[in-house]
């Protein structure tokens, strides 16, 4: 027994002829009188009764014409969900992003990727780089984008995409002596009180002794007055004048009505932060597979 002979018999039952139903499979009479006869011999019992014109069904016939049919739909169903589930067509993708980046083009990537493959939920999640990397050792997401403060790209067991460096933009409240100039750099903030964005809760990280390098470089030590990991409060700090900060323009370049608020970049081809996606090297999400070829700009083949 096979498909065709499947669908051969419920379209010789349907028509009552084996002529139209041999007309309507593209194949000869001779040859659908074949296929229906190895069905009956295989199922040990007769089908069609061939004495009566139009032809009918036997008791037997009618009894498996619904069964068949049940069979032809069911195997349709399994091939469309596995052929979802090779495609990456269907399913579920959990993104986890650093606070702060949803003003970034990271929508217009999923935007992209959601039109390409509609079927995938895409969950999004905002956090702290350490949260993120934490979640992403304990499975909860299948791929982060973030500002590495725990150095996770260098661990084997992970795949890294460099997304973006992001340009870093001193943030200062309008009547700021400072506000006149092109750009900044870092010698010019000594002595200011800064209000410290951390991509991480966690006081010593990788990420922050990157930009601490940076002070020291220029021959001082930072006057952090507070850390913090949300965009908005550290703007309303400085919208308020108790200091200026300095943060990625992804933060800020959206940002179109400002009141009391400058924004300057900073100069040298250090003043940059690095964002990248990272995701676990063993992941067998196929919607993954699809999207991190989106990212590295592969085209999408579904």
């Amino acid at each position: 027994m096979n498909t065709n002979q499947l669908k051969y018999f419920i379209s010789v039952a349907e028509s009552q002829s084996f002529s139209i139903a041999a007309e309507e499979n593209y194949i000869t009479q001779t040859a659908m009188t074949q296929q229906i006869k190895a069905l009956e011999d295989d199922l040990g019992c007769k089908l069609i009764n061939r004495s009566t014109r139009p032809i009918t069904l036997t008791a037997a016939g009618n009894s498996f014409l619904s069964d068949a049919k049940l069979i032809l739909m069911r195997l349709s169903d399994a091939r469309e969900r596995a052929n979802e589930a090779s495609t990456g067509i269907s399913g579920t993708l959990r993104i986890g992003y650093i606070k702060g980046y949803e003003r970034s083009k990271l929508s217009e990537s999923l935007r992209d990727f959601h039109r390409s493959l509609p079927n995938v939920l895409l969950m999004c999640y905002r956090d702290t780089s350490d949260k993120l990397a934490a979640a992403l050792q304990n499975d909860e997401y299948d791929i982060i984008f973030t500002w590495d403060s725990t150095n996770l790209k260098l661990n084997s067991e992970y795949c890294a995409l460099e997304i973006e460096k992001a340009q870093l933009m001193a943030a200062l409240y309008a009547s700021h002596p400072l506000c006149s100039r092109k750009y900044l750099e870092r010698i010019d903030l000594k002595g200011e009180a800064l209000i410290y964005m951390s991509p991480s809760e966690l006081s010593e990280n990788y990420g922050d002794s990157i930009f601490m390098d940076l002070y020291h470089q220029a021959g001082y030590h930072p006057n952090i007055i507070c850390r913090s990991t949300d965009v908005e409060s550290i703007l309303i700090m400085v919208a308020s004048e108790e200091g200026i900060s300095i943060l990625p323009d992804y933060c800020v370049k959206k940002i179109t009505d400002a009141e009391g608020l400058i924004f300057l970049p900073m100069k040298g081809e250090e003043e940059v932060e690095e964002i990248h996606a990272i995701w676990k090297r063993n992941n067998s999400n196929i919607a993954l597979k699809h999207f991190t070829d989106q990212l590295s700009g592969r085209e999408i083949i579904v």
